[in-house]
Order: structure tokens, then C-alpha cells, then sequence
């Protein structure tokens, strides 16, 4: 006795898979503020007055903006500042410079809701 063929095709085309749109990015409207604030202290003001004088060389322009001129020399806080303009913190403590404290404060908002303040301060251990 013959069997009959169970198998079906599908009289149905072959459906393509779905094409997956790219994905927009989703804007929140959320607003940020990140201001970090280090506080330097100068171990070394002859070295830091040195380099600061390197540095004016280099970017005249900054050093122009803390009160450098071919006339007037930088003061050590304006040196400290170009410095710090011009440099890394880490570079910072071979110039005579040594961060005392390190804070940082966000600030986050929607538009619905008041701002989220978070403060984080952050103190090196003085023997290192």
C-alpha cells in the first residue's frame, strides 16, 4: 500500500526577515555640568618660575592672557596658572607644583525636575 507524501510546501513565498532599522540615539534632555577644581601647592618657586618661563616661549598666547609680556614677567601665581594651563597634574610635581586636593562637581537636570548636585572631593595621602 502506497503512503501518502505528508510533507507540505508552503504555498506561501518565503517572507524575508525583518530589517532591523538603525537605532537613533534617544535624547533625554538631560544637561550636564562637570566642573573639577584642583588645588596646587608650590613646593618649589624657582622651578616653577623656570619652567613657567619655558612655557611662555612656547605658547605665547596663553601666557599673554595671565600677564606675560616681553616687559613684565610672569608673577609666581600667574606662572603656577600657566602651568597648570599647559600641563598635566602628573607633570605638575616634577615642575614644582604638588596637588593638594582634587574636587569635582556635577550637576544634572531634565526639564522637568529641579538639578541633582553631587560633589566629590578628594585629598592625596600625604606621605605618598
Amino acid at each position: 500500500m502506497n503512503r501518502p507524501n505528508l510533507t507540505h510546501s508552503d504555498p506561501r513565498p518565503a517572507l524575508a526577515p525583518p530589517r532591523q532599522l538603525p537605532r537613533r540615539p534617544l535624547d533625554l534632555r538631560v544637561r550636564t555640568r562637570c566642573i573639577q577644581v584642583e588645588e596646587l601647592v608650590v613646593d618649589d618657586p624657582g622651578k616653577v618660575l623656570d619652567h613657567a618661563h619655558q612655557a611662555a616661549l612656547t605658547a605665547p598666547d596663553t601666557a599673554a592672557v595671565l600677564g606675560h609680556s616681553t616687559t613684565t614677567p610672569l608673577t609666581l601665581p600667574a606662572a603656577a596658572a600657566l602651568l597648570c594651563a599647559l600641563h598635566e597634574p602628573g607633570e605638575l610635581a616634577a615642575m614644582g607644583l604638588r596637588l593638594t586636593r582634587r574636587t569635582t562637581h556635577v550637576t544634572a537636570s531634565d526639564q522637568q525636575t529641579e538639578p541633582v548636585s553631587l560633589e566629590l572631593s578628594y585629598a592625596p595621602d600625604p606621605e605618598a
